[in-house]
């Protein structure tokens, strides 16, 4: 009995060990657009490779990962893709108010808005955002044959999502393009089969994007971007969020960066440190994203290869030179 006794406590103490040890990996948040995911895959493999850290990956929406960041538990440590002022509700509560949460010093440049293939600007004067908002517009961009055309606004659970919707109404589109949303890959799918047959087709872009890339697209032209005319109200902030808000201009010029919670400086204080230093270029990123979603690429593969590649700036962000 003494023998099955101190078996049992041996187990136990094992298990709880295990148990504290699991608790110490970095878990890594992995948003839907494929930018995020090969950021997420390169934080993963230096954490890995170069801080001897096991890591995890775990899917999720922008309001589910600062919500695990925000709690501290280890659930979800790493948000890899942090748009501003897309993602400011989140900031501005769980970095500025609640202090749960840091942004990396480093950061790119992004923008956004809407696109459409050149062709469209070349053959059918669909220059401006007021261009979708006409008759001509809700033939031209109608791509199912129902009387309404459509305008892709991004996938679920993205932050742009809401201010795209509201775009659209304020605009003056939706009467004649309906406002749809669907995952990115699903959408580009679609966009080359509309591509390929020289078909209207008008969605949300960004850059750094592989589609630039890939296809000749344009981005519309917007009223310079005006914080009198471009309100945004996100649904955590109030239920009322879609009638309190009005966007009529263009959206400023995005800072991206990553985040991460705050336990991780007393858990994993070499990873936090780490996090605290990227600095991505956009340019590399953009030709990442092209490496994975049109060369076909696996996205720890191409991580794994741009980490081996860039020794210099990864010794950097670790604090190393």
């Amino acid at each position: 009995m003494k023998t099955l006794k101190n078996l049992t406590v041996t187990l136990t103490m094992a298990l709880a060990g295990n148990g504290a040890m699991a608790q110490e990996k970095v878990m890594v948040g992995e948003p839907g657009w494929p930018g995020a995911k090969i950021m997420a895959s390169i934080i993963g493999n230096v954490i890995e490779t170069r801080l001897g850290v096991e890591v995890g990956y775990a899917p999720g929406t922008n309001a589910v990962i600062f919500a695990a960041m925000d709690g501290g538990r280890g659930d979800i440590d790493v948000h890899p893709d942090v748009w501003l002022p897309n993602q400011a509700s989140f900031t501005n509560e769980f970095v500025d108010e609640k202090g749960t949460v840091s942004l990396a010093s480093g950061s790119y440049e992004g923008r956004a808005g809407v696109c459409v293939p050149t062709y469209m600007v070349e053959e059918h004067n669909i220059k401006s955002i007021y261009d979708l908002a006409t008759p001509d517009a809700q033939v031209l961009f109608d791509s199912d044959g129902d009387g309404m055309g459509e305008i892709w606004i991004g996938s679920p659970g993205a932050a742009s999502l809401n201010t795209f919707a509201v775009r659209v109404r304020d605009y003056g589109i939706e009467p004649f393009l309906t406002p749809t949303t669907e995952d990115e890959t699903i959408f580009f799918s679609r966009l080359k089969d509309l591509i390929a047959e020289r078909k209207g087709a008008a969605f949300y872009c960004y850059t750094p994007h592989y589609v630039h890339a890939l296809y000749d697209v344009t981005m519309l032209e917007e009223p310079e971007h005006n914080p009198d005319t471009y309100v945004m109200v996100q649904p955590n902030e109030d239920a009322d969020w879609f009638a309190k808000s009005h966007v009529d201009s263009a959206e400023l010029v995005k800072s991206v960066t990553v985040a991460y919670s705050n336990s991780l400086k007393e858990r994993r204080p070499a990873a936090a440190s780490f996090l605290a230093n990227i600095d991505m270029d956009a340019e590399q990123l953009s030709q990442l994203t092209y490496d994975v979603v049109v060369e076909g690429g696996e996205i720890s593969a191409v991580a794994e290869k741009w980490v081996s590649e860039n020794g210099a700036t990864v010794d950097t962000w670790l604090g190393l030179n």
